[in-house]
């Protein structure tokens, strides 16, 4: 065995013993809500997929349209011959949507938030952010070089705290917060956040991945009192709601250009293959149609909430703190065997002693399927 492998086994080893172990299932989506595993159909509890638009008939028919007019990939980075005509038509109405004066798209959401954090924070700056913040949030701030420094999750009198402490030796000053935080499902406070960035001359960025197309008739976590908040960042995914791949950064037009020129995840990245910008074009279109349908999975959350008497949500995001990461894996499969689908959550994804049962709820959902995995929770005994 090469000194390579032995050092794979034995790291896999300790990641066995701690129940820390992941693995990859085959998993066959073939419609809104269920999925195939191993021979067997499931309920799907555990998707981002919130509005079902990745098995909409017609956003079907853009990514296939787009592939038989572009082709399957753009051949090339954004700014040498990938940038096609698609992508310029997603970023006007991504910019018109989140009330901007420009937007653009990455490969990725990760992609994304490891580019545009170290193109406005760097050495001599400094970067405040939430503690539950996604992965590539803080991969984008340790990228940066700047003194980071969390706060306690939403806990705005701990981030004014370290606003007043740290904010004058610092040049510039980034707050980086989820819009809406993915293991957890509530909504960061926003309206104080805007308030905190003015008062303290720093720039606020937000994550909308889990808040578009579901909150504020679909136009997501920025959205205050009926209007858009003073958010000059607002990075999002088109992977969630919208139901195809990508990332976006909706922000003034200087902005937009700067990170355009200095962003190495978008300058040395091939470009978003057409199907994915068709698709995404016409999902907007769809969420902007239809108040309805961003609606009901928060609907659909809170009728699943209300029969086992927990908080009621604020999101499709529902979590079941189980505690121990041995005790959720075994309540996945306990679930698995009666027909549904739901991952257990692990660190480091979530902080030591908090592994839980992530509940997401999509439109398609039926009743049925609810007030069942409803049923099936009580008689495994996990909401007691």
């Amino acid at each position: 065995m090469s000194s390579l492998t032995e050092f794979a086994t034995r790291k896999l080893a300790g990641l066995e013993d701690r129940g820390l172990r992941r693995r990859l299932y085959e998993t066959d989506r073939f419609s809104d809500t269920h999925v195939r595993r191993a021979g067997r159909e499931l309920i799907s509890f555990c998707c981002n997929d919130y509005l079902n638009l990745s098995h909409h008939p017609q956003v079907i028919a853009a990514a296939n349209a787009a592939t038989e007019r572009y082709g399957t990939g753009s051949g090339g980075s954004r700014l040498i011959s990938g940038n096609t005509p698609l992508l310029a038509e997603l970023e006007n109405r991504l910019a018109r949507f989140k009330g901007t004066e420009a937007a653009m798209v990455f490969g990725s959401g990760y992609l994304a938030n490891i580019g545009i954090i170290p193109c406005l924070a760097g050495p001599g700056d400094l970067i405040l952010m939430d503690e539950l913040n996604h992965a590539c949030m803080h991969g984008g701030a340790q990228l940066s070089r700047a003194a980071v420094r969390p706060y306690n999750h939403v806990d705005m009198r701990h981030l004014e705290e370290l606003l007043k402490q740290l904010r004058t030796g610092h040049e510039h000053c980034l707050i980086i917060t989820d819009g809406v935080f993915s293991m957890d499902g509530n909504i960061a406070p926003i309206e104080r956040l805007t308030a905190l960035a003015s008062q303290y001359d720093a720039w606020l960025m937000t994550d909308d991945a889990h808040g578009l197309g579901v909150l504020a008739e679909g136009r997501g976590s920025g959205i205050v009192g009926g209007h858009h908040a003073d958010i000059p960042l607002q990075m999002g995914t088109l992977s969630k709601a919208i139901g195809a791949y990508g990332g976006y950064l909706c922000a003034s037009r200087p902005v937009i250009d700067l990170i355009r020129n200095r962003a190495r995840s978008f300058v040395y990245s091939t470009g978003l293959p057409p199907a994915m910008a068709a698709a995404s074009i016409k999902a907007l279109e769809l969420i902007e149609q239809d108040k309805a349908l961003c609606a009901r999975p928060v609907e659909n959350a809170s009728r699943f909430c209300t029969a086992l008497n927990l908080r009621a949500p604020e999101t499709p995001i529902v979590p079941l703190i189980l505690g121990e990461a041995d005790r959720v894996m075994t309540a996945s499969a306990a679930l698995e065997d009666r027909g549904y689908l739901v991952t257990g959550i692990r660190p480091p994804t979530v902080p030591d002693g908090t592994a839980r049962l992530r509940f997401t709820f999509t439109a398609s959902h039926t009743h049925g399927e609810i007030d069942g995995l409803v049923s099936t929770i009580r008689d495994l005994d996990l909401a007691a």
